[in-house]
């Protein structure tokens, strides 16, 4: 409403639950409503109205029947809120129009009812409001401009200020007309002589939330922050600002939290415009937004702006285009093209400005993430986009979810803070004798039968290695190097078990004894005792049960080649580039061995060696047997990355001692980089056809998601012939890229 309003019109509203200075915070609905108008210029006063409202629910509360003296007789017979506010709209026009007046702003004696009753309910029962509920002035506030020594303006109540003033109280006892005519009174006092009042301070409810960027060097204000938990994962900042509607939240004040994985966590970070919408918006605690209670707590600047905060200027100008809708895609093809994604939407969903709408999420060294952003410029297209969603595009199913700048910001700060090069100090090589054997299997995995084990079941997906560490306490000293082993699923994630190597099977069982059905994180954890076997079986696929053990499933794809050995190595100290890439790197092709009881070889330790550039070229990953990370985060004993199933693979074709002593072969590594994402075995064996290679000679790495990375390794009978391969083949198309060839040193 405009600022030079004629006319107030002074409101007040209870609700079927608490009132007074929790009105609102229990979610009760409207069921009074009372005002009168007040002429400004004249100062002179319309006739009093008073109307019922039929809540939903008719449950009404024994403080409300007490303060109101209202019954459920009364209420059934009352009309619903869309049509009482009908009847406020029509009244009031009429009145003023008959006062000769052009418009009028409510007068309340605080926002809540406006803020946090009327603006939610409206929200929930998707009624339109008019006009005038979004903009008030606050009767405390401009009382207190006037008679400053009143007190602070948020501490006053409606029979302070007439006491202040000295104007004796209403005597009428009906619920809702005393508090109105006391209002009016108060208004009429700062309007006459000394004060001559003018009513100045007209606040403004936002209709709609306003997205925008929010830079790193923003200051913004603790007090203005609060963390809402439990939302539903599809939740978008529109939902989120309609949960807290009758709020003003700041431009781009909502930041949906996003977990490891990079899926929403169910929880998000909301600034508001000052400190007083904050303390509002603590009052909707254990709210509903449909059928789940939303938790409401405190936050600070500094966790926005962990999460909201952005850098990037390519990030500041894709989000510079305002009032656009944002829909993340995720699971795009490596390969896909701004103008496959344009094809993919369609006509019926144009994209804002084409190309320059999308926006691709890509690691530090320019490879696709799978993930990108889209701009659209209206609800309806955003709709179309959505329905879209687990559509084909290629050879892989799209989500399509919608999305939020300060998402937009978190994916791409995560992406591109993603470490390349290695930043542990360097460890000293190791020598070791020859033959060497490859290391199928970590040196810390020998099976044994003895108990010096324990299991950790039901842990938090978000426990870290420093959650169980703290879990175990005093044990933790009883752990050996290297033991604490976190199990994935196969789709990568925590799977809620650990492995953790005692020093001892006494150590094991006073942890079992001790820390069973111990807390971590509001969840019970179960410790059990067992046997390095029982725990390798896991971690290679297999599961624990009360019949025993279930061996690893077979059915997974095996990694090519199918069969590890191991090159003899020239020298005691073990070459840089073989310390950096483990097992399925260090391959000649050998025939698979029979499965045999027998004692397991010994095993050698490769430990990471400082070479950036291998680090920037090669992803670590493991596998969905093996354990993330090994040992603390403090060091890195990761197996190059490799499919499902890999590690069983690697394990189960490990050579024999006697093919180690008597067939091991020398060979040279070449590195290819730059491959399409689709090409395989058969595809790298024609680029070097007259080669003589074979299949188990070609080696395709993948990355963290499980899908190929553009790299391979083939293992060539020579080092003539890998650096013939190299001057002859390095620069030459494969289906239209480039591929770069290296010999490995």
């Amino acid at each position: 409403m405009a600022s030079h309003s004629d006319t107030l019109v002074v409101f007040f509203g209870a609700t079927a639950g608490a009132n007074g200075g929790k009105l609102g915070s229990d979610e009760r609905e409207l069921i009074l409503l009372v005002w009168q108008i007040v002429d400004l210029h004249e100062k002179k006063v319309g006739k009093l109205q008073r109307r019922l409202v039929k809540p939903d629910s008719l449950d009404l509360t024994e403080q409300c029947k007490e303060e109101t003296g209202l019954t459920v007789d009364e209420l059934l017979k009352a009309e619903p809120l869309d049509t009482v506010l009908q009847q406020f709209q029509q009244s009031v026009s009429a009145e003023v129009k008959a006062l000769g007046r052009s418009s009028y702003t409510l007068c309340v004696d605080s926002p809540l009812i406006v803020r946090q009753v009327l603006h939610p309910e409206a929200s929930k029962k998707n009624l339109v409001l008019p006009e005038c509920f979004y903009s008030f002035v606050d009767l405390r506030k401009e009382f207190h401009k006037c008679c400053p020594n009143s007190g602070p303006a948020r501490e006053l109540t409606v029979p302070a200020m007439l006491d202040y003033a000295c104007i004796p109280p209403v005597t009428d006892q009906v619920a809702g007309v005393t508090e109105v005519k006391s209002m009016v009174l108060i208004t009429l006092h700062i309007l006459a002589d000394p004060y001559s009042h003018k009513f100045t301070g007209f606040e403004a409810v936002k209709y709609k939330f306003e997205s925008g960027a929010c830079s790193k060097t923003e200051a913004v204000d603790s007090e203005t922050v609060i963390r809402a938990r439990g939302l539903p994962w599809q939740s978008s900042d529109q939902d989120i600002a309609r949960f807290f509607k009758g709020l003003n939240i700041a431009k781009g004040g909502v930041a949906l939290c996003l977990n490891a994985q990079g899926r929403r966590n169910g929880e998000a970070l909301v600034r508001f415009i000052n400190a007083e919408h904050r303390d509002m918006a603590l009052e909707r605690h254990k709210h509903h937004m449909g059928s789940r209670y939303i938790e409401v707590y405190k936050a600070t600047g500094e966790e926005f702006l962990k999460i909201a905060g952005g850098t990037s200027n390519e990030v500041a100008q894709f989000l510079s285009k305002e009032n656009q809708v944002i829909i993340r895609m995720r699971g795009l093809p490596f390969t896909a093209t701004p103008q496959d994604v344009l094809s993919f939407l369609g006509p019926d969903t144009p994209v804002t400005d084409g190309s320059e709408g999308l926006l691709f999420v890509k690691y530090p060294d320019g490879r696709p993430t799978g993930d990108a952003f889209v701009l659209f410029a209206c609800e309806d297209y955003a709709q179309n986009a959505l329905k879209k969603h687990k559509q084909i595009l290629g050879k892989r199913y799209i989500e399509l979810f919608r999305s939020t700048a300060a998402e937009v910001q978190q994916v791409l700060n995560r992406y591109m803070s993603t470490p390349l090069i290695s930043t542990l100090p360097p460890t000293p090589m190791v020598s070791v004798p020859m033959p060497m054997p490859v290391l199928a299997t970590p040196p810390f995995l020998a099976t044994g039968s003895t108990r010096d084990c324990v299991r950790l079941r039901g842990l938090p997906y978000t426990a870290a290695i420093e959650d169980i560490l703290e879990f175990m306490g005093e044990h933790t000293v009883d752990i050996k190097p290297h033991g604490v082993h976190m199990v994935l699923n196969q789709q990568g994630r925590p799977s809620g078990d650990a492995f953790i190597q005692m020093k001892s099977a006494d150590r094991a069982f006073m942890v079992s004894q001790k820390c069973h059905k111990k807390m971590m994180k509001d969840r019970y954890v179960e410790v059990f005792q067992c046997s390095t076997e029982e725990m390798s079986y896991v971690l290679m696929g297999g599961t624990l049960n009360r019949s025993g053990l279930s061996p690893p499933p077979c059915k997974l794809p095996c990694l090519s080649p199918p069969t590890y050995a191991a090159f003899t190595s020239p020298a005691a100290i073990l070459p840089t580039e073989a310390a950096l890439y483990q097992p399925p790197l260090l391959a000649t092709p050998r025939t698979p061995q029979p499965a045999a009881h027998t004692a397991a070889p010994a095993l050698a330790y490769y430990p990471p060696q400082p070479h950036a550039q291998l680090y920037m070229n090669m992803n670590m990953n493991y596998t969905a047997y093996y354990p993330s990370p090994p040992v603390s985060p403090s060091t890195v004993s990761y197996f190059a990355a490799a499919p499902p199933g890999s590690v069983a693979a690697a394990v189960a074709a490990q050579p024999s001692p006697a093919m180690l002593q008597h067939g091991a072969q020398h060979g040279a590594l070449v590195r290819m980089q730059g491959l399409p994402y689709n090409a395989g075995v058969k595809d790298i064996l024609s680029f070097f056809q007259g080669y003589q290679l074979s299949a188990d000679a070609v080696l395709v790495l993948y990355n963290l998601s499980g899908q190929r990375s553009g790299e391979a390794l083939v293992t060539f009978p020579s080092k003539e012939a890998a650096r013939q391969a190299v001057a002859e083949r390095s620069n030459h198309n494969l289906y239209g890229h480039t591929v770069r060839l290296l010999c490995c040193k």
